[in-house]
């Protein structure tokens, strides 16, 4: 039942994540050719931006897929990793479009061009309306995934940049302000760098096996010697499997021998319990004289 359940989740994402990169890539297509026509670099910054959004959804997809395939003789810690992957390869494309966009902001103020503003508004509401709908579609997923989250902020700070776009198109409508589509270009391409600087340390720190967030060796290592039966651990290590998996092994010192059994479950639940360390390793040791010479 537990199993049914679980793929009927997952059967329901893949649908939520289908549409919204569907309707993602039909919102990129329009607000390029919008901004084409109308002579907008904003228009075509946030289309860029959509893109972005699609290219993450549709790799995160793809990863969701690959990360449900169960270990093998291959992948002794299975696939999940895969979704990780992933989100650096979304986050160092959003940081490529970012330093792109400013680039083309900057070179835009030593040749600015004619922009129609209406163009602007009609395209830039249709894309607001659009982001919403996706960040609806991803919301609840986005609690227990990295990939899904990147992509709902993504929409989150779409939204934004669309509303930011529309006061872009209002201001040259109304003042002629052709300079406000450079400086609105600039603050999206400034939410780009700033999604990918945020999430983009987490990413390579799980890819470099570093140790939980919130969580320290000593810490680990002080719960575990208050065990009963427990002398000392020592060549510790502490890494995260994936986003929601963490793992340790270590060297337990018991003072008997014949009780490591009830040593090891004690030291597992507590590991559970307390860091949940839901992968662990542990090879026992004895200390026949009481010194560490022995």
């Amino acid at each position: 039942m537990g199993h049914d359940h679980q793929h009927n989740v997952d059967s329901i994402g893949d649908r939520r994540l289908g549409w919204a990169i569907a309707i993602n890539m039909l919102l990129t297509v329009a607000q390029v050719i919008g901004g084409i026509v109308s002579g907008s670099l904003s228009l075509i910054a946030d289309a860029l931006h959509n893109f972005s959004d699609a290219a993450s959804l549709l790799i995160a997809w793809v990863a969701r897929k690959i990360g449900r395939r169960p270990a093998d003789h291959f992948r002794t810690f299975g696939y999940k990793r895969a979704e990780v992957i992933a989100a650096l390869i979304n986050l160092v494309t959003l940081v490529l479009i970012g330093l792109y966009l400013i680039y083309e902001a900057i070179w835009r103020f030593f040749e600015p061009q004619v922009i129609e503003g209406w163009t602007v508004v009609v395209v830039a509401s249709i894309a607001l309306v659009i982001d919403i709908a996706t960040a609806v579609l991803t919301y609840t997923m986005s609690k227990h995934s990295m990939n899904i989250r990147a992509a709902f902020l993504h929409n989150v700070s779409d939204a934004l940049a669309s509303v930011g776009v529309v006061v872009a198109g209002a201001l040259i409508l109304l003042y002629g302000w052709y300079w406000s589509d450079t400086v609105l270009t600039l603050v999206i391409a400034g939410y780009v760098l700033y999604q990918a600087a945020t999430l983009l340390p987490k990413t390579i720190h799980i890819l470099m096996a570093g140790a939980p967030e919130g969580i320290t060796i000593s810490e680990v290592i002080g719960a575990m010697e208050h065990v009963t039966g427990v002398l000392n651990v020592h060549h510790v290590h502490l890494w995260q499997l994936d986003e929601h998996n963490n793992a340790l092994e270590a060297h337990v010192v018991v003072d008997d021998f014949g009780q490591t059994e009830t040593v090891k479950a004690a030291l597992k639940a507590e590991l559970v319990q307390q860091f949940a360390i839901t992968h662990s390793t542990l090879e026992f040791e004895v200390v026949a004289c009481g010194t560490e010479s022995c």
